[in-house]
């Protein structure tokens, strides 16, 4: 029984300090002008938009380097479902996301208007980014999804206690076929 009860107080502490563990805070894109247009400040919860002119490997670099954590995922989706994320008349070159699994999502979401793969290159003229008299190369717009801790220790003890379950019946299951043989 101690073989059982010692591993699963010790994966419950690792468990514990991650999962209460900060949320990385993102400092601004740096190089770039923080955009106040509705939409981008208080509008839509948790979403900032900057404009500026790095190119998509430069922004997630940046983001790569700034928004860490233990078990961090990459996605790269497709610019149409920003959309669905953000906000529905978002325009969108790429759309990434970082996943901190328990803890939060954090959505990039690029238009590179000399890039816009939904308009002709003839008339890509009329997306060019003008904010404040100057010109930008791209609007990155970023939004995240922080799950409470209350939240991430429910669903994490739930799934603990669920799985701690089947391997229980499993064991039974397949001890108590042995023993009627």
């Amino acid at each position: 029984m101690l073989k059982i009860i010692l591993p699963l107080l010790l994966f419950n502490f690792l468990a514990l300090n991650y999962l209460l563990s900060p949320i990385p805070l993102l400092p601004p894109l740096p190089f770039s002008t923080r955009s106040l247009e509705p939409g981008d400040t208080i509008q839509i919860p948790n979403v900032t938009g900057y404009y500026t002119n790095l190119t998509r490997t430069e922004v997630i670099n940046f983001y790569r380097a700034n928004y860490n954590g233990l078990f961090r995922i990459r996605l790269n989706h497709p610019p149409e479902k920003s959309k669905e994320i953000i906000k529905d008349t978002i325009q969108s070159y790429y759309l990434e996301e970082f996943v901190l699994p328990f803890k939060e999502s954090l959505y990039i979401n690029g238009f590179e208007w000399e890039n816009d793969v939904f308009t002709k290159p003839d008339k890509r003229i009329k997306n060019k980014l003008i904010y404040e008299g100057k010109e930008y190369k791209a609007k990155i717009t970023i939004r995240s999804f922080p799950v409470p801790v209350s939240t991430r220790l429910i669903v994490f003890f739930l799934i603990e206690v669920l799985f701690l379950a089947d391997v229980f019946l499993y064991y039974r299951l397949f001890f108590n076929r042995h023993v009627r043989r």
